[in-house]
């Protein structure tokens, strides 16, 4: 392959892995969220010799729907991650496949 599309495949490459970082991103937002709910959880249920549950609803059932619409927001982020970084992933692999002079440069193997 000649130089400049050498170059063109390099800053495709950069350009992917930019994107992998987002979704990198994305991911570890998504423990975040999932761990806010579980955190909160376990908050109730260490202080919950001080109330009963039955007593206090109108308190209850918001922050339990709230901890589960949470939850399923971690769930979505964290799976959208995932497929895009194995999408990302993909491309990069077809490109070494390519070029030869990426494969070096870009190569695990030592």
């Amino acid at each position: 392959m000649g130089r400049k599309e050498t170059s063109l495949l390099m800053s495709e490459v950069k350009l992917l892995l930019a994107e992998k970082r987002t979704s990198l991103a994305t991911l570890r937002t998504g423990i975040a969220v999932f761990v806010l709910p579980l955190t909160v959880l376990t908050i109730l249920v260490s202080t919950s010799s001080y109330y009963s549950v039955w007593e206090v609803p109108y308190f209850i059932i918001p922050l339990i729907t709230l901890c589960i619409f949470l939850i399923l927001l971690a769930v979505y982020l964290i799976v959208r991650a995932i497929r895009k970084i194995r999408a990302f992933d993909a491309k990069i692999a077809a490109i070494r496949k390519k070029d030869e002079a990426i494969d070096k440069l870009i190569s695990t193997r030592q």
